[in-house]
C-alpha cells in the first residue's frame, strides 16, 4: 500500500466483500463490511469501528466513485477516517474525485457516450444501467 498504515479492512456488500476479506486477511487485519439498509450503507452483524481507526475501503470495482463516497459516510459515522481505497477494477477513466488515493489491480478504459451522442453501430443494443445501486430500483 505504498507506506500507507491502516488498522482494518471495510467493503461494501456485496461486490467488495470476498476481495475486502482477502485484502484483510492477507494484510493481517480485521476486516468488516458494510451493506445498504434503506438505501444507505450501515454496520450490522454487531461490527464496530475504533475511534480514529485508519480504514483501507476495498471495492471490486470503481466507476464513479459514488458508492465509495457513501461507504466513506458510513465509516466516518462510526468513528474511522479511510485513508486509501483498493479495488480490483478502476474503471471510472480518472473521473472519480475520491479525498484519498485508489489504488487499482486493474484500469480499464470504458468509452461512455451521452445519449444523443451514440454511435450508430450502438444505437440499438439496450442500454443496462450497471451497478448494485440500480438493481432494487429496476426489479
Amino acid at each position: 500500500l505504498g507506506g500507507i498504515s491502516i488498522d482494518m479492512v471495510v467493503a461494501p456488500a456485496m461486490g467488495g466483500v470476498i476481495v475486502g476479506y482477502e485484502m484483510g486477511r492477507q494484510l493481517g487485519v480485521e476486516t468488516i463490511f458494510c451493506e445498504r439498509e434503506n438505501g444507505a450503507f450501515a454496520l450490522r452483524r454487531g461490527f464496530a469501528i475504533a475511534p480514529g481507526a485508519k480504514v483501507l475501503l476495498v471495492e471490486d470495482v470503481v466507476t464513479t466513485g459514488k458508492s465509495s463516497l457513501e461507504a466513506v459516510e458510513c465509516i466516518r459515522a462510526h468513528g474511522g477516517t479511510v485513508v486509501a481505497e483498493a479495488s480490483l477494477v478502476d474503471r471510472s477513466g480518472g473521473t472519480y474525485d475520491l479525498p484519498f488515493p485508489l489504488i487499482p489491480l486493474l484500469k480499464l478504459d470504458i468509452k461512455t457516450y451521452a445519449a444523443d451522442k451514440v454511435p450508430e453501430q450502438l444505437a440499438a443494443i439496450p442500454v443496462t444501467k450497471p451497478g448494485s445501486r440500480w438493481l432494487k430500483q429496476a426489479g
